[in-house]
């Protein structure tokens, strides 16, 4: 969906419209309060519970929304949007410029979680929805949810925040350079400016993309899943093949990726994360973040061996809402997967986070 408004961007820039890309599942209510936003993370997009177009495979939340699953569609209105710079129909750097035509680039501006949550807010006013039964996501999705609370609190009843943090730390920013720097270290990266050309720069993307992928595994699964097991071969081939199947595998999840993802959006939708710290406008105060949002239910959740998002952060989020009295409840799971914990089969946090919405699973 293009909308004509103008919107306002933290960085003092503004876009003049702005395109959504969205999907939608089960039917509105009446009286419109059965609404659900779910909030997708850095490389997810708005193809929550449908098969990518671009890939075939399932919905990246496929086991969680549907009919009688968590997020039951049968009872739920379920949108799903794309987030602001990215590249899956949203308005970002592949825009065209409304004066040349030509793909924007880096002239795009650089955005913030805050944008995208305006973007989303001016998505429900073109649709006619005013109030969220809830807003829901998982590691930047989460990120995104907290800035509702904190922007919208009159328009969301419950916001429900999964393996995320308040603010971007250092050891996450330091990663996040090292995937930006692989990008525009490649020679096709060419500024930014590769649309028009015939090469762009997937190698650089792959490898943003395989440094990336390890800090959203943990030790164990990664031991569990090869430990220093070879792949197809018996013996050292005393070269640089993939002699580890660990190896193996993340060339392919950097590779599989490049076909699914703009480089530029990439490095846009990090900066973004990196620029993430609800506390900031308040003096360093989280807690700033939250005084208007008393009336909204949370509901976090952390996972033991997600290190890129460790438990600390989710309490350190409950605490600055317990102290201006919101309800917040918040769980530690146990899970073997790391950061991508929410992304993958643990029955215990589809009950969570159907209770959530008030239901039972």
């Amino acid at each position: 969906m293009t909308i004509a408004s103008s919107l306002p961007l933290d960085s003092g820039q503004s876009l003049p419209s702005v395109t959504i890309a969205y999907q939608s599942y089960g039917a509105l209510n009446a009286d419109k309060s059965n609404a659900v936003l779910i909030c997708h993370a850095l490389t997810g997009d708005q193809y929550v519970a449908s098969d990518h177009p671009a890939t075939g495979k399932p919905g990246w939340w496929a086991r969680m929304v549907g009919p009688g699953k968590p997020i039951d569609t049968d009872r739920f209105h379920v949108i799903c949007a794309n987030v602001l710079g990215s590249c899956m129909g949203s308005s970002g750097p592949a825009t065209p410029d409304a004066a040349t035509g030509a793909p924007l680039g880096m002239a795009f501006p650089v955005i913030t979680i805050a944008d995208m949550v305006r973007a989303q807010a001016m998505l429900l006013d073109q649709l006619g929805i005013e109030r969220l039964h809830a807003v829901v996501g998982g590691s930047m999705g989460g990120m995104q949810a907290l800035a509702w609370a904190a922007a919208y609190p009159e328009r969301i009843a419950s916001a429900v925040v999964i393996a995320s943090a308040a603010r971007h730390s250092a050891q996450n920013i330091a990663f996040h350079e090292v995937g930006r720097q692989a990008i525009m270290a490649d020679p096709d990266w060419q500024d930014g400016q590769y649309y028009a050309s015939a090469r762009a720069p997937t190698k650089g993307l792959a490898v943003a993309r395989m440094a990336a992928h390890i800090t959203y595994l943990s030790e164990e699964g990664l031991t569990e899943k090869f430990g220093r097991r070879l792949q197809a071969r018996d013996i050292k081939s005393f070269g640089f093949d993939a002699d580890f199947q660990v190896e193996s595998y993340l060339r392919h999840q950097g590779l599989a990726f490049t076909d699914r993802f703009d480089a530029n959006a990439y490095l846009y939708i990090t900066r973004a994360m990196d620029y993430f710290d609800l506390a900031d406008p308040h003096d360093g105060r989280l807690s700033g973040a939250f005084s208007a949002a008393k009336d909204v239910r949370f509901t976090l959740v952390s996972f033991d061996t997600d290190w890129l998002y460790p438990t600390a952060e989710s309490r350190r989020i409950v605490q600055a809402l317990q102290s201006v009295g919101a309800s917040a409840s918040f769980v530690e799971l146990s899970a073997p997967f790391g950061h991508d914990s929410f992304l993958l089969d643990v029955p215990a946090l589809d009950r969570i986070v159907a209770g959530a919405l008030g239901g039972g699973f």
